[in-house]
C-alpha cells in the first residue's frame, strides 16, 4: 500500500545553486518508516525510487546553516561539516574550517577543470 506522502509530495526541493529539482515527502530529522534514523540535521527527504523498500529514501538538501540558502547535498553545492554549509558560505569562510576540508575542496576544484573527454589518473 502507498503511503500518502508517496501520493502527495508535500512540495518541490529546489537548490538555490544549481537549480536541481525534485519532489520531497518530508522535511525533519526523523524520516518516515525509519525507526532507528535520526539525521544530524533538518533535511528534506523523498522516498528512494529505485527501491521497493519503504524505509529507504533519499536526502535532497537542506538549508546552509550560516546564509539560510536551500542547497542539494551535491559536492558542487555544499558540504557538510558538523552543519550544512553552501560552498559559496565556505569560501568566505574558509579560514575557519580545518585543514582537511580545504585540501578537500582543492581537489574538487582540480576535479572539476578536468575536462570530461581526459581520462582520471585512477
Amino acid at each position: 500500500m502507498v503511503s500518502e506522502a508517496e501520493r502527495h509530495p508535500l512540495g518541490v526541493f529546489e537548490c538555490e545553486l544549481c537549480a536541481l529539482t525534485a519532489p520531497y515527502s518530508y522535511v525533519g530529522q526523523k524520516p518516515p518508516d525509519t525507526q532507528s534514523v535520526v539525521l544530524l540535521e533538518e533535511s528534506y527527504v523523498m522516498k528512494d525510487p529505485f527501491t521497493s523498500d519503504k524505509a529507504g529514501f533519499l536526502i535532497l538538501g537542506s538549508c546552509c546553516s550560516l546564509c539560510g540558502r536551500l542547497v542539494c547535498v551535491g559536492p558542487e553545492c555544499s558540504l557538510f561539516y558538523s552543519k550544512r554549509f553552501c560552498l559559496p558560505c565556505v569560501q568566505k569562510n574558509i579560514s575557519a574550517f580545518p585543514q582537511e576540508i580545504r585540501q578537500d575542496l582543492e581537489k574538487r576544484k582540480v576535479l572539476s577543470k578536468r575536462p570530461s573527454s581526459q581520462p582520471s589518473s585512477q
